[in-house]
């Protein structure tokens, strides 16, 4: 049995530690990547750093840098991902990086360098020494949630569930609004059936909503519940690849990130809060054409999501098994 077939398992040979195929990248085009990413990095990152500096906030734009653990700075950090051999300054620099080490002279001859070059590349059992239970679990999540049917009937309500009675609660966002007032938030709440199946979604309930909702997700039972339709579990992909850094190509991490960054746009959009402000006019869940349009936008995503929940998948067989990318 594989692991793709057993989500909750991984195979005896999971944690093998063959030789892993090193491929030569030349010192212009790390450069050229290194500085690609940068950019792409500095677009989302440099305005937050701007907004945090000047004491300032965005309800949606600053999520990703909050919500998650890496910072900006650990982000703009290039990575070219495991297999790939850096020499000249791009490797000089990472000798002091964690999880990276230098060839010996076997490697470098066999790549056609002078013995005694500085040449480093990703250090794949010093990382699984350091990481195999977070490897194994991203594993286990990935596995689980592609295996699984998604499911597109919340239509975001976990958001309204968030400050369901929040003047009971005494709950205040000091700089925002409810699109519907606390009462109109309250019904909308009453009136649609409240199904989240993500634990770190489900555990900002207001104590009044939590009995509201179909399932009970819990950290225990997330390996379970994990469905390929949550905008949430989408959003994570980003979490469970900057985990694996630098194992994966700071690429590949950032097409997680883009894709959180834009359901993190949409899932404020359904939100209870007025964001018109703010440039994200509502997607108002409460009418049917509404909800039509969150499904709509939860199908897209879901979909770019498999490609890259697939890509993860593939890569995570990888660092564990030290199969060829």
């Amino acid at each position: 049995m594989d692991a793709r077939s057993a989500p909750g398992k991984l195979p005896r040979t999971y944690w093998a530690h063959p030789v892993e195929p090193l491929k030569l990248l030349a010192a212009d085009s790390a450069r050229i990547r290194e500085e690609s990413h940068l950019q792409r990095v500095s677009r989302y990152a440099d305005p937050y750093l701007a907004r945090r500096s000047a004491g300032q906030k965005h309800p949606v734009e600053d999520f990703l840098f909050t919500y998650y653990t890496q910072k900006p700075g650990q982000l703009k950090r290039w990575h070219p991902g495991g297999g790939a051999v850096l020499t000249g300054d791009p490797a000089t620099e990472r000798l002091g990086w964690k999880h990276y080490r230098t060839l010996d002279d076997g490697e470098l001859a066999s790549l056609g360098l002078a013995a005694g070059s500085t040449a480093v590349t990703f250090d794949r059992r010093a990382f699984l020494a350091d990481r195999k239970d977070a490897v194994a679990f991203a594993g286990i999540i990935l596995r689980g949630t592609e295996a699984r049917p998604a499911q597109f009937g919340c239509f975001g309500l976990h958001e309204w569930a968030m400050v369901y009675r929040q003047d009971k609660f005494e709950l205040r966002h000091e700089y925002l609004q409810l699109r519907l007032g606390a009462a109109g938030t309250d019904k909308v709440v009453e009136d649609n059936r409240i199904r989240c199946t993500h634990f770190d979604a489900f555990r900002f309930y207001t104590p009044d909503a939590i009995p509201l909702n179909e399932h009970s997700p819990s950290r225990e039972s997330q390996r379970h519940m994990e469905q390929p339709g949550c905008l949430h579990a989408n959003m994570d992909l980003y979490k469970w690849a900057y985990k694996l850094l630098p194992a994966l190509s700071s690429e590949l991490v950032m097409d997680c990130f883009e894709l959180s960054w834009r359901i993190r746009a949409m899932d404020m959009q359904a939100s209870p809060y007025d964001l018109a402000d703010w440039g994200y006019p509502a997607i108002p869940i409460e009418t049917t054409h509404g909800k039509a349009a969150y499904v709509e936008h939860q199908r897209t995503f879901a979909a770019e999501a498999g490609v890259l929940r697939g890509r993860l998948a593939v890569e995570l067989e990888g660092i564990a098994a030290g199969a060829p990318r």
